[in-house]
């Protein structure tokens, strides 16, 4: 059975790392990291509104990064915006807000386990927290 594919999406200051489930739901996979002058999300929405149409993409999961306590930082606000933004273009979009504060340390583990530079870390690490933001939206959707 076949399920509508989602994309999970970290959204930072210059880049967006992007990830895509399978068509069964159940696995995540990196897809890029794109990069944008800094603060220029109009940009980086135009990519992510591309890629969704493309890939006909229906759910989205986007990191919302809090503080440690849980509590809303600014970049909260930024992910919040960005939501709001692609809603207001797609609003046929399902776009449900990942709490974000451990993705970057578990694919920082796995970037690490994987034996790769400190470079290539960084060069895929926004990816990488793309899919396991992904991976947790996955989780629960299945419960």
């Amino acid at each position: 059975m076949s399920v509508p594919r989602a994309l999970g999406l970290d959204l930072g200051t210059k880049t967006i790392g992007m990830a895509v489930s399978d068509s069964l739901g159940i696995a995540a996979h990196g897809v890029e990291t794109f990069r944008f002058e800094s603060g220029a999300y109009k940009k980086a929405r135009e990519h992510v509104i591309a890629y969704v149409q493309k890939e006909n993409i229906r759910e989205i999961a986007l990191g919302l990064p809090l503080h440690m306590s849980g509590q809303p930082s600014e970049r909260s606000e930024s992910a919040l915006r960005f939501r709001d933004d692609l809603l207001a273009m797609m609003p046929e979009l399902t776009i449900v807000m990942i709490d974000e504060r451990m993705t970057t340390m578990l694919a920082n583990k796995r970037l690490l386990e994987a034996d790769l530079s400190r470079a290539k870390r960084h060069e895929v690490i926004d990816t990488m927290s793309a899919v396991a933001i992904l991976e947790t939206y996955l989780a629960q959707r299945r419960k």
